[in-house]
Parts: C-alpha cells; structure tokens; sequence
C-alpha cells in the first residue's frame, strides 16, 4: 500500500445536499433524531443547520475530512491515511445503522410505526429508551461560580472511537451545529448566531491569523492568552 498522496479536490459539501452515506430513510430518521437533540424553538435547531448533512459526510468515507487551507476543496487522503480513516469509521458506520434500526424497533413498539412517523413526544420516549436516561430539563445559565477560567480547553476532550450510538449521536449532533460550516453542518452559520458568535468568515481566515477569537477570552483568567503555555507551545519563532 503506498503512502498517502494529499491533493486539493475543489468539492464543496454543498456541492452534493442529499445522502452520500445514508439511504433516504436513514437521513430522515437521523434528521429527525438530532432535531429532537437540539429542538427548533425561538432559535433555529438542529434541522435549520443541516446536522444530518454534517453526519452523512462524516461517515462517507475520506472526501470531506481535511479541508484545503484555503478553505477551497478538501484534501484527498490515499494509500496508508485513506485505509486507516476508512477503519476508524467502520464501527461508527455499524453503530449508525443499528441505532437506526433499533430506534425503528421501539418506534414500532411504542405507536406502531417507523422513527419518523411518530410525533414529538413520542420520539422523544424512543430516545429516552435508547439512551437510559430521562429527558433533560430545562436550564438557565447564569455568571454564578463562573470563575476566570484556566487552561484553554483542548480541542476535542471527548474520544469518538469509544462511544456507543446514542452519545455518538449526541456528540456528533453538536458538532454539526457548533462546527465549521465547511464540514457540512451549521447551515448558514445558524449555531454560531444562537450562542452569539460572530465565527471566522472563511477557513482560511483561521489559518494566515487574520482572525482571532481573543475577544471572547475572559480577562484577568489564570493564565493571560499570549502567555499561555498551550498558546506558546503552537506559537511560530
């Protein structure tokens, strides 16, 4: 197996808006699933921002894993990269269509019908089935024990590769909603304007340093930000 070739491939994940993964019921039911994750209100929810899409590219295969630097196309992953991308995913691909089918399973015991066919309150009972747990309630959030905060929270504290479906599901629900929009999810930056952030205005912009989230980093913290020794640790000569 030869080594890995990185190419740009000028392909955007608009580009293709229905499944590539999934069948059409899958996406619907996944679709379906995550909206009751992140629910339409008084914001837009997981629906609005094309969660299922950020999902369904995710678990294609390597076209849509490592955008181009200059947020034009992704780049493709072959020989030794591809094969191992393409084995990390497979257990994700498995937990997928059994969480399908097993939410159809309950879906059917509980009113009679697939996953998609029932209303709200009952697919939230599938879910709260599936997962073993109540329904979360209601919560506010307020400046109470807020602190000043510490180190910069690490990139992706939570390994996917040990997820069971039903936390694999709720995981991957925000990363579509909060991520970048070139991954597939957070449709027109819709889950950045819920929680008020502004967002870089291309991929790009996060790599040449032209945009920069210090504004939202809490004054008088632990460690300033520029001498922050994860900061440093990236920091060119």
């Amino acid at each position: 197996m030869g080594q890995a070739e990185w190419v740009t491939v000028p392909v955007s994940t608009r580009d293709v808006e229905g499944p590539t993964f999934f069948s059409q019921h899958e996406w619907d039911t996944i679709e379906a699933a995550t909206a009751r994750i992140i629910p339409t209100d008084h914001h837009p929810g997981a629906r609005e921002a094309k969660v299922v899409r950020f999902i369904d590219r995710m678990l294609a295969g390597t076209q849509f894993i490592f955008p181009a630097a200059d947020g034009i196309g992704f780049l493709r992953m072959e020989g030794r990269e591809a094969a191992v991308w393409e084995e990390r995913i497979e257990q994700r691909r498995r937990f997928y269509r059994e969480g399908i089918r097993e939410m159809d399973r309950l879906a059917q015991e509980l009113g009679g019908g697939a996953f998609v066919e029932l209303g709200e309150a009952d697919q939230d009972a599938v879910l709260e089935k599936l997962s073993g747990a109540a329904k979360p309630g209601g919560f506010t959030l307020d400046d109470e024990g807020g602190g000043l905060g510490g180190a910069p929270a690490g990139n992706q504290p939570v390994n996917e590769d040990f997820l069971e479906f039903f936390p694999l599901l709720v995981l991957n629900t925000r990363q579509g909603f909060y991520g970048d929009p070139v991954y597939g999810g957070n449709e027109n930056r819709v889950g950045w304007g819920v929680i008020g952030f502004d967002g870089p205005p291309s991929l790009a912009s996060t790599m040449d340093g032209s945009y920069t989230t210090r504004k939202y980093m809490v004054e008088g913290a632990e460690w300033p930000y520029d001498q922050h020794p994860v900061v440093l640790r990236y920091r060119r000569p």
